[in-house]
């Protein structure tokens, strides 16, 4: 059904603002300094963000001296990204539908948000409008291989015997990998587009982690809060009990993670 896929992402993230930078935001974080060299971000250029988050990206780009304008579809997030980012203009706004002129901006950057949208390609076509030709796209998907940093989440809750709800898949999908995904820009009318995997390890303290879950944040944060107190237990033993078999050296959890970004031009 059209909307549903949007409408579930609206339900998921209305009011998780504070919980997602307290605890998954670190992860998401990795990829902000490969995504924003890749923009091209400078002195006097004029970038988007958008799906902004608590604005991690959107500082980087002002820590180079670009001009920033940054968005989110979800109200918490917007208030949160306006604390964080006194100097940058933010607002609410919705893809695949943004409030700006064509040719706004010098450059654009989506990082972790095309998977979080009914229509990536449609999603795509609007932000190359409020492009300015010869400008610069800049995104980041999680890779479909590799990417183990919600295995833990999985697996407790395979050991805890919880029955996944049916949750709306993404109507139009795409593959997440380097080729895969610069494809879908270039059906976007992107040009020059190419995609590269981006893989580090992410270290967070088991408990810091856990708390996104608890807390409802994201997919899996919906699974658990589903469960009656019992079932949230159970969860919890199985997953402390995986998360020490993880543990690095430095006593927090080492999760292989692996992105896919991918660069076009207008």
């Amino acid at each position: 059904m059209a909307g549903e896929f949007d409408a579930h992402e609206r339900e998921i993230w209305a009011g998780r603002a504070e919980a997602y930078a307290r605890t998954f935001a670190g992860l998401c974080a990795a990829a902000v300094p490969e995504l924003v060299a890749a923009s091209g971000a400078a002195g006097g250029t004029d970038l988007l963000d958008v799906g902004t988050g608590p604005g991690t990206a959107a500082a980087a780009a002002l820590r180079l001296g670009a001009r920033v304008t940054a968005v989110d579809a979800e109200p918490s997030m917007v208030a949160l990204a306006a604390a964080n980012l006194p100097a940058a203009t933010v607002r609410h706004a919705v893809l695949p539908e943004l409030p700006f002129a064509d040719a706004s901006f010098d450059t654009v950057v989506a990082n972790f948000v095309l998977n979080h949208v009914e229509d990536p390609r449609a999603a795509l076509a609007e932000l190359r409008r409020v492009t300015r030709p010869g400008g610069r796209i800049a995104a980041t998907v999680w890779a479909s291989s590799a990417n183990g940093v919600m295995k833990v989440f999985g697996d407790a809750l395979d050991a805890a015997e919880v029955e996944r709800p049916v949750f709306p898949t993404l109507p139009v999908d795409f593959p997440r990998t380097p080729e895969g995904f610069a494809g879908l820009l270039a059906e976007a009318g992107w040009t020059e587009a190419s995609g590269r995997e981006l893989r580090w390890t992410h270290r967070v303290g088991a408990e810091e982690y856990w708390r996104g879950a608890a807390d409802g944040v994201a997919t899996i944060g919906r699974v658990v809060a589903a469960q009656p107190p019992a079932g949230v237990a159970s969860i919890k033993r199985h997953y402390d009990r995986l998360a020490a078999g993880l543990t690095g050296p430095d006593g927090r959890l080492a999760l292989a993670a692996a992105a896919v970004l991918a660069v076009g031009r207008r």
